[in-house]
This record gives structure tokens, C-alpha cells and sequence, in this order.
């Protein structure tokens, strides 16, 4: 694996993911209480001994390079690195990132100047555990140019993901960027090519790709100097050189979630609380999750009555009921409050004692969620203000609703209170 490269790309502007992109970058989204999305795709890096690390990032990457300095400190005696690369503008390149392939081509001068064998492009926005020697030394065993990670995935999910076509050897011959009617039936496989059982290829008749690929170093630096005006991976530089170059499929069978939207983002934290086991787990010793460590004193619970919900560190939770919910680090809960199918990212500090004030008449509300208010089905950014008596439950079943000048919106029917807002107290929505 010291032959291999890995490149992590931080994604856009991350629009279907707003507010929670307001002030940061996608990679570096709040995951499960004490996480960022960024922490899966390196420790999956780490846990493969890959260990030469890229992060391109282009949109509010302030907080993602902050994470990441903080974090990750390979250690002095190996080649190791992991790297911030943020969009910059040279005289060959005046313009930003125009897609995925488009950052990794920019910055290929600097790519070139290692000695590897292979370049693995991951996302800086899924939620999975894989090890990628297996995918390396799959690629490496069918001498492929490109190898693409794939799952088997149903109808109803289909033409959201770009679908493919193998034949018998595991060579993809034909590709299709969200096919719809049509197009989407002639992109059916035969999946027990792959090694599913005939009752799993009936369930899941369509091959997808996990925008994940392992690229050999010269058919790279090949296909990107010859098509400057091609500027994505998945839209346009694999389906091209399905004809003159070996892509082959190397089939991931456990738990993968994209999570670039409000709804996949709620669901997949909130299936961390699932028992007796969830989808994805943060308790494997072999892969653990790594993330920055706060040094934060344990999470304080008094009189409260907590069921199927993952609490963070560093939390003071009073007399209240919290039910399938998930609490970030720092997170202050007063008396009274009943919190239900809510994700809470928790804030960046805490409060001193005494601009803290109990009573809820104050000017200035303190962060955290204020006595006798009521959550539901939501997602509270860090460091916001909630008031007493505050009711955020959806009360007229609105599914979709901007109100940002009010500290909230709402996306499929899931209210989003934004980073550092102020609801005040009484208020419902």
C-alpha cells in the first residue's frame, strides 16, 4: 500500500446539504455526535495502511482544514502525510475546480511527484467501512486500468447513481450517468455475476457505482492531459475510456450510504441508534473511526429518561425525556424537554458560569435547548440558542419551508434549526 496515493475530494458548494453547508464544507459536517464525514474516508485510509493522503477542497474550507490539522499526525518515521489542497487559480488554471476530475488534473503536477503505482479517489461524503487493499489488490490481480467500487442496488434507489454493465470477466463494457424509464431497464444485469445469491440479484438487478476508483498512475495522468474539457470522473472520463481501457467492477457488499442530502443525513445518524445492531457501527476495534480527540469530562445525566439514543461526550442533560435521538459533544439539555427522532450536533464551547443565566427572561438565551421545550424529527446545528418553551415539532406538516431569517428551515418535512441560531422563547413551529 506504500505504492498507493490517495486522493479524498471534498465535493462542491454541497447545496442539497444546506444549511448544514452554511459555514463549512461538506467533509466537514458534524457525523454521529462527535465525528465529521471527513474522519470515514481517512480512517478507512489509516485502518489500510494507505497512508499518503490528499484532501482537495474547494467551498468554506476553513473548519475542514482546521479539523483535519488538529487531528491527524502521522507520525515522523514514515512517508506518511495527510494534506489539505484547497482550489487556487495559476496561470495554466485561472478558473476553480469545474469537477472531480478537473481538481485531481489541476493538481497533477504535485501527484506526479510520488512514487506510486496507483491513485484511489475517494468521496469526501459517505458513510461505510471498507478496506481498500482488497479493491487495490483486486485491481492489481485483473491488471485493470480503472477499477470502480460497485453494489448491487434495487429499482426504487436506481436512478439516482450512475448504473453499469460487466461481462463474465468483470469488465464494465456499458455505462449510464441516472438513467430514467427506458434507459434505466436496458441497465438490468444478472448480479450473481458478481456473487449474490439468485434471491439477492432478484432484489437488486442494478450494478451502481460508489464514485470510488482506483486509477493506475500513467492511465490517469493519460486520460486527464488528454481531454482538458472533461471535467468529471463519473459523467464523463470512466464512461469514455470503457472502450479503449480494462475497467473492471470490484463488487462491495456491506453498509454504504451517500448522505449529500438532508433526509439520507437524518436517516443514516439516526439508524446509528438502531438495536440491537445498526447498519453502520462505530464499535469495531479492527476499523475504528478516528476523529479529534477534545479531552472532554464525561456526559452528565440527572433524573432523565433516555431510550435507544446515542449521547456524546461532555453533555448535561436535566430531568427530561429523550427518545431515538442522537447528542453531540457539549450538548445542554434543561428540565421539562421531551426530544424525539432528533439529531443535536452540540456546540464548539462552552459557556462561562456566569453568562450562563438559568432564568429564561434574559436578553441573551444560552446555547443549548431551554427548559420545558419540545423537539421533533430534527436536525439542531451546533452552537444554537433554543429558548424555554420552545415547540419545534412541525405542526402544520410542512415539507418544505425557507425561513432562514427565523434561524430554520425545512427540507422533507425535517426542520433544520441553522448553526449559531437564536429561537426565541414560546416560539412553535
Amino acid at each position: 500500500m506504500k505504492k498507493v496515493l490517495a486522493i479524498i475530494l471534498g465535493g462542491g458548494a454541497g447545496t442539497r446539504l444546506y444549511p448544514l453547508t452554511k459555514l463549512r464544507a461538506k467533509p466537514a459536517v458534524p457525523l454521529a455526535g462527535k465525528y465529521r464525514l471527513i474522519d470515514i474516508p481517512v480512517s478507512n485510509c489509516i485502518n489500510s495502511d494507505i497512508l499518503k493522503i490528499y484532501v482537495l477542497t474547494q467551498f468554506n474550507s476553513a473548519s475542514l482544514n482546521r479539523h483535519i490539522a488538529r487531528t491527524y499526525h502521522i507520525s515522523g518515521f514514515t512517508e506518511g502525510f495527510i494534506e489539505v489542497l484547497a482550489a487556487q487559480q495559476t496561470p495554466e488554471n485561472p478558473s476553480w475546480f469545474q469537477g472531480t476530475a478537473d481538481a485531481v488534473r489541476q493538481y497533477l503536477w504535485l501527484m506526479q511527484e510520488w512514487d506510486v503505482d496507483e491513485y484511489l479517489i475517494l468521496s469526501g461524503d459517505h458513510l461505510y467501512r471498507m478496506d481498500y487493499r482488497l479493491f487495490v489488490e483486486r485491481h492489481r490481480e485483473t491488471g485493470a486500468d480503472i477499477t470502480l467500487s460497485v453494489i448491487p442496488i434495487d429499482e426504487k434507489r436506481a436512478s439516482d447513481f450512475g448504473l453499469m454493465k460487466i461481462d463474465d470477466t468483470g469488465r464494465i463494457v456499458d455505462f449510464s450517468e441516472k438513467p430514467k424509464g427506458d434507459a434505466l431497464k436496458k441497465m438490468q444485469v444478472d448480479t450473481t455475476t458478481l456473487g449474490l445469491t439468485p434471491e439477492q440479484a432478484k432484489k437488486t438487478p442494478y450494478i451502481a457505482s460508489m464514485g470510488i476508483y482506483v486509477f493506475k498512475k500513467e492511465v490517469m495522468n493519460e486520460l486527464l492531459s488528454k481531454s482538458p474539457e472533461q471535467t468529471d470522473f463519473g459523467k464523463e472520463i470512466i464512461p469514455a475510456s470503457a472502450k479503449d481501457f480494462n475497467v473492471q467492477a470490484y463488487l462491495f457488499n456491506g453498509y454504504w450510504e451517500d448522505i449529500g442530502t438532508i433526509e439520507a443525513f437524518y436517516e443514516a445518524n439516526l439508524a446509528l441508534t438502531q438495536q440491537p445492531r445498526p447498519p453502520f457501527s462505530f464499535y469495531d476495534e479492527n476499523a475504528p473511526i478516528y476523529t479529534r480527540a477534545r479531552y472532554l469530562p464525561p456526559t452528565k445525566l440527572l433524573n432523565s429518561h433516555v431510550t435507544e439514543s446515542m449521547i456524546g461526550e461532555g453533555c448535561i442533560i436535566k430531568e427530561c425525556r429523550i427518545n431515538h435521538s442522537v447528542l453531540g459533544i457539549r450538548t445542554r439539555v434543561e428540565a421539562g424537554c421531551v426530544i424525539e427522532d432528533t439529531l443535536i450536533m452540540g456546540a464548539d464551547y462552552y459557556e462561562p458560569f456566569a453568562e450562563r443565566h438559568a432564568e429564561c427572561e434574559t436578553d441573551s438565551l444560552p446555547i443549548g435547548i431551554g427548559a420545558n421545550s419540545t423537539i421533533r424529527r430534527a436536525i439542531i446545528d451546533k452552537n444554537a440558542r433554543i429558548g424555554c418553551d420552545v415547540q419545534i415539532i412541525n405542526k402544520d406538516r410542512v415539507e418544505e419551508a425557507d425561513r432562514e431569517k427565523q434561524g430554520f428551515i425545512i427540507r422533507n418535512g425535517i426542520i433544520v434549526v441553522i448553526k449559531n441560531a437564536v429561537i426565541p422563547d414560546g416560539m412553535v413551529i
